[in-house]
């Protein structure tokens, strides 16, 4: 065998370990992953509230950017307005209706690249049993060995908006206010025991 035949034998199988590469999967780590919301209020103020404890998994396929996906859980335990009294009400069957729906869901249907680490994700978003389309705009912040865990970690940040009464979710609409725009940022490892 001459140098070139096992050059381009060499090149050939490089190309066919790529192209059988699969998908690897990251489990969102909830201590480093937030979902900030806000609302118009009156007119007056745009407050805020956010939730936290949020798991799930982002399958990044480097090859194929639009095999990838996302699948969250956002339990509506953790939501947190930093007033009591509004995170319970929040919670009654006047908003979320918490007891009977106690998750809010997003399952990706299509991921599109862009230029610059920018992706359209968009994707099925379920609250109280209610499911609609929904776009995210994301950016891939970081993909690398995590310095502390070792871990393999990507990091994203997203943004979105949509009218929450449109997911049964429409109290005191119109004075306060039906879009709610949702910045979220999130570090998504692969376990440990799961690295080769």
């Amino acid at each position: 065998m001459n140098f070139k035949t096992l050059s381009l034998g060499l090149a050939v199988a490089a190309v066919a370990t790529v192209s059988v590469a699969k998908p690897v999967e990251y489990k969102i780590d909830p201590t480093h992953t937030a979902t900030v919301f806000t609302w118009n209020h009156f007119g007056f103020s745009t407050p805020s509230a956010n939730f936290s404890d949020i798991q799930g998994t982002i399958n990044v396929d480097t090859a194929k950017p639009t095999a990838s996906s996302v699948n969250v859980t956002i339990p509506l335990a953790s939501l947190n307005t930093n007033v009591k009294a509004l995170d319970e009400h929040l919670k009654t069957a006047d908003f979320f209706d918490a007891e009977k729906y106690p998750n809010i869901t997003f399952k990706s249907t299509k991921v599109q690249a862009l230029n610059n680490n920018k992706y359209k994700i968009t994707g099925d978003l379920t609250v109280k049993n209610v499911t609609k389309p929904v776009v995210l705009d994301a950016t891939l912040n970081k993909k690398a060995v995590h310095p502390m865990t070792k871990a393999e970690t990507v990091g994203f940040n997203a943004t979105t908006s949509f009218n929450r009464s449109a997911f049964g979710v429409g109290g005191y609409v119109p004075n306060v206010g039906d879009k709610i725009t949702v910045n979220i940022t999130t570090e998504a490892s692969v376990p440990t025991a799961e690295k080769k």
